[in-house]
């Protein structure tokens, strides 16, 4: 067990010196707080919202050690690395650490030397786990990706069942987090993790303001992904697809279109997996295309674009995977591809599922958000917000936005293809209802007769590709499903009841299918003017990156170099005060990526005043030197000389004392004789004095 210290620094004071931010995002701060206190917490915020920091800062303030769980090696050992590099005692025990490795953590644990530690929730499933950490004064516990002990979440992992045990046994406060969780999902979250308690619960909102996004309708997906990735080349980005043989099929047009690029999918062996997930750490532009098993592990916060070769399951699905682009708050783009083949593939997945009938329905709830966001002729951000229950203005950054749909009355063309589909029996699909519609007189169409059917040659005032967005549209609106048990042939749905009687109008967009926001241009994270100090930044991250063998983030993220490449530090203070340079990072890295801004050798001062690099005291150590030069031979100039520790100097600094008396007992009885009245004097002129 860690002893108690008199003094623990405040979670403002560690959020600057060891995380390096000087202040918290929106959101963070009442949830650390209530972390703190020891309060049970649920809190719902969005991905790149800074989730972590509310454990982690926390577990720096509180006695004792805090457990993580959470669900994958990789994000996992991103996170230790960061806490590790940031100077924090972390570690995680998982299945891929060598046996040197564990000893060494066991050995921490028994010490009391470790803040934070990380495990996966299948370790829960050990009996010595419990006693491990009873032993090693666990005194919180912290849950990362919650939803998985939901069977409404779309990550669900039994092994999260065993949480909410653990929590009783031990005694002590849990703190759950999540990025997607709607009602249901929260419900059972509560009921499996807190069943003895309600938690104070946080919904932070979901939204992502510098992710673009955009819908476009299949027309070649592969040269759509092919141009949405051109105009991004050099980027980190990632492309979601519904099968294994897609994802190997466009990682290599990627690649022998000159890209950097890799497939991803359960299919791969282990070795495989874990090999493109440390590539895509540690490799700046490389493009991942993956199916849904590369998800929670991604932790990387540069990546700059996520597209959808194929319609997401559902609509959690499709937020938590575009989630995954921007964490660092900069400017990300959003592509998702679809189309009717998508849309009786997740009908059909839905209805073939061995899930209760209300799971099921659910179910079809979701994808019906997610297909009317896809078909949406107004704000996409606005009505994805409204499903989690967020009311919002037009957002300005999604593609309905920049160029807003024409809709038109569609009602008419409606109610043809439903006639259509009741005189055919519900046994076709829109091929062959087109057929008909279209007068198309095909030898299917003649062979079961229906070229004499009233409805045949009907609908010739829209061409083929007009009616197939109308079937589109209507899938997308649920009028109409694909029957699994007929082969994916089209029946009506209940919705669609009013439209034929005529009792109700429907407007559609005109699809004119070869519109797609493929060729948008990437922004620009810097003017032209700091584009090239951005360049020579990044260059000289991944130099020492690769010599510590760690992903170039962990040394310090895209944000965090552009601001240094806008304000051009000149001075180790100056460098303290950029986003995400904790002392430690200022003490390994301030002089060596300050040549690089200044292009001259930086002297460094001694480690007292390097502590206080940035602080508001910095400057007042600086007078106290000059003055104590001044003085050192006394007013005379003919005294033996005398001077203050490097020490002495930044406790006078940071205490600033108003008395004598106060200083004597700082610096001694012939020091304050000598350097007394001056300091004081320096003290109560100083702006930043308290007093």
């Amino acid at each position: 067990m860690t002893t108690s210290t008199p003094e623990r620094p405040g979670p403002e004071d560690i959020l600057a010196r060891v995380f390096g931010f000087s202040g918290f995002r929106p959101g963070q701060e009442e949830i650390a707080q209530a972390v703190i206190a020891g309060q049970d917490v649920l809190a719902i915020m969005p991905t790149g919202g800074g989730k972590s920091l509310c454990y982690q800062l926390p577990a720096l303030c509180r006695e004792g050690l805090t457990v993580v769980i959470s669900p994958l090696i990789a994000l996992m050992r991103d996170q230790v690395r960061a806490l590790q590099e940031a100077g924090v005692s972390a570690a995680a025990l998982t299945s891929g650490n060598a046996p040197d490795e564990n000893e060494a953590i066991f050995t921490a644990l028994n010490e009391g030397r470790l803040k934070l530690l990380y495990i996966a929730p299948e370790r829960l499933a050990a009996s010595a786990t419990t006693g491990l950490l009873r032993r090693s004064g666990c005194t919180l516990i912290a849950v990362d990706e919650a939803h998985c002990v939901s069977q409404w979440g779309h990550d669900f992992r039994p092994d999260y069942l065993r949480i909410g045990e653990l929590r009783r046994t031990l005694g002590v406060p849990l703190a759950a987090f999540t990025a997607t969780a709607d009602a249901a999902t929260r419900d059972e979250i509560v009921a499996r993790l807190f069943a003895d308690q309600a938690p104070v619960t946080f919904l932070r909102g979901f939204d992502r303001p510098n992710i673009r996004l955009a819908f476009a309708v299949k027309n070649n997906p592969r040269r759509q992904i092919m141009a949405f990735a051109e105009a991004r080349r050099g980027q980190s980005g990632i492309v979601y697809c519904a099968t294994r043989a897609r994802t190997e099929t466009l990682a290599r047009a990627l690649e022998e279109a000159g890209f950097s690029a890799r497939a991803y999918h359960g299919g791969l062996e282990d070795w495989e997996r874990r090999k493109v997930e440390e590539m895509f750490q540690r490799e700046e532009g490389l493009i991942v295309c993956a199916t849904v098993a590369f998800g929670m592990g991604v932790d990387k916060p540069d990546v700059r674009w996520v597209a959808h070769a194929d319609l997401p399951k559902s609509i959690e699905a499709y937020y938590q995977e575009i989630g995954r682009a921007g964490r660092d708050g900069l400017p990300a783009d959003t592509l998702t591809l679809y189309g009717p083949d998508d849309i009786r593939l997740r009908r059909a997945q839905i209805d073939e599922s061995t899930a209760p009938l209300d799971r099921r329905e659910a179910d079809q709830a979701r994808l019906n958000t997610l297909l009317g966001l896809a078909e949406t002729a107004h704000c996409r951000r606005k009505m994805l917000l409204a499903y989690f229950g967020e009311v919002s203005d037009d957002c300005g950054n999604c593609d309905m936005c920049a160029a807003p749909a024409r809709l038109f009355n569609a009602t008419e063309p409606v109610r043809k293809a439903l006639s259509a589909m009741l005189r055919t029996g519900e046994w076709f699909g829109s091929g062959h209802l087109i057929d008909i519609l279209t007068g198309n007189a095909t030898e299917k169409v003649r062979a079961r007769g229906h070229d004499q059917l009233p409805t045949f040659a009907v609908g010739r005032e829209l061409p083929r590709a007009g009616w197939q967005a109308v079937f589109r549209q209507m899938m997308g609106r649920d009028l109409i499903r694909p029957d699994a048990e007929r082969h994916g042939a089209l029946r009506m749905t209940a919705a669609a009841r009013p439209i034929l009687r005529g009792e109700a109008e429907i407007h559609l967009r005109e699809d004119t299918v070869t519109q797609a926001p493929t060729r948008a241009e990437a922004r620009a994270l810097v003017s032209d003017e700091d584009a090239p100090l951005l360049a020579a930044l990044k260059a000289h991250r991944r130099s020492l990156a690769e010599s510590a063998r760690v992903p170039p983030y962990i040394i310090f993220n895209d944000r965090s170099l552009i601001e240094m490449a806008e304000r051009r530090p000149q001075t180790l203070d100056d460098f303290a005060r950029i986003t995400g340079v904790g002392a430690t990072k200022l003490e390994r890295y301030g002089a060596s990526f300050l040549e690089v801004i200044t292009r001259e050798a930086v002297a460094m001062p001694h480690p007292a005043r390097r502590k206080l690099a940035g602080a508001q005291s910095a400057p007042l150590y600086d007078r106290l030197l000059e003055t104590e030069q001044t003085l050192a031979r006394g007013d005379c100039g003919t005294l033996k000389p005398l001077s203050l520790t490097p020490a002495q100097r930044a406790r006078l600094a940071s205490q600033r004392p108003g008395d004598m008396s106060a200083l004597t007992r700082l610096i001694g009885e012939r020091a304050a004789e000598r350097f007394g009245p001056a300091f004081i004097e320096l003290f109560h002129a100083d702006p930043e004095n308290p007093r």
